[in-house]
């Protein structure tokens, strides 16, 4: 006999300005130098494509992009820390890079901190390639650490 087995809903929506609460307590528990509320509220005012990722109608995870001139910047991605090592963050990934695509980017810009290793494989994964370094970019405990700057083409 067969038992079938629930799977919570996994749902991504445009973000809004009641999930900047939610949105923040993830970026508090994800990152030591997180960003304000206020710039989250900024990128919703700005019409930047911002997306949640809902678990059973919590969510867990968001992507921040900028497009334009046929590019795309992914500004900020996160999973929560509970949540994380379980494909939510390709899935994530693959969803803002449809939306790139369908927003006419031809190319994807990102940044990633040299010590964050995971993101780091996620994006090859993904396609993405190195084509730099931005010195002293994000603020670290020890002063400043660097971006790896990384890039996905679209083929035509």
């Amino acid at each position: 006999m067969m038992v079938a087995v629930a799977r919570p809903s996994l749902e991504m929506r445009a973000m809004r300005r009641e999930d900047l609460p939610r949105v923040s307590e993830l970026e508090h528990a994800s990152y030591a130098f997180p960003w304000s509320l206020g710039i989250f509220g900024d990128c919703l005012k700005a019409g930047h494509p911002s997306w949640v990722l809902c678990l059973a109608g919590r969510i867990i995870g968001y992507g921040i992009l900028s497009i334009g001139a046929g590019e795309a910047h992914v500004l900020n991605v996160c999973i929560a820390p509970d949540q994380r090592g379980q494909g939510f963050g390709r899935h994530l990934m693959k969803r803002l890079l449809d939306i790139a695509r369908w927003n006419g980017a031809e190319r994807v810009f990102l940044e990633v901190r040299p010590s964050n290793p995971n993101a780091q494989a996620l994006y090859v994964s993904l396609g993405f390639h190195e084509i730099g370094r931005r010195p002293r970019y994000y603020p670290a405990h020890d002063g400043r650490e660097d971006a790896i700057v990384m890039a996905l083409e679209f083929p035509s």
